[in-house]
């Protein structure tokens, strides 16, 4: 992936060019179909993701909560925290995502854990 298209997300950012491109090496792009589930209520959560094209809606007990676009992020607390998901998300267009897994995120931390201590602590600012 190339490290420039995640300057358009903020959670990516504050990065230092080197920063993104550790994100970059993990990193993967994946395109979904208008209405398909990103993430479901009460999964175990494996991903993050990162909307770069597109749009969808969160919706929590069958409540529509929220609705994301281009820049957000999805499934981060989940995986920082090793919980389960605590809300389902629907694709409400097209949507090009960049998704980091679980077992990347600790390769991360490994290899550069001050990239992960940055994204952690806005990840954190984003919840409070």
């Amino acid at each position: 992936m190339d490290a420039d298209r995640l300057k358009n997300i903020p959670v990516f950012a504050d990065l230092t060019p080197e920063g993104m491109q550790t994100i970059a090496t993990f990193a993967s792009e994946v395109s979904v179909p208008s209405g398909k589930e990103l993430v479901r209520e009460g999964d175990y959560s494996y991903d993050v993701l990162a909307i770069e094209e597109g749009t969808a809606e969160v919706t929590r007990g069958g409540e529509h909560v929220a609705d994301l676009g281009p820049g957000d992020i999805v499934g981060e607390v989940g995986v920082l925290d090793k919980s389960t998901r605590n809300a389902t998300v629907r694709a409400t267009s097209p949507m090009l995502l960049v998704t980091l897994d679980r077992w990347d995120v600790k390769r991360l931390g490994k290899q550069s854990p001050e990239v992960l201590e940055h994204l952690t602590k806005l990840i954190d600012e984003r919840r409070a």
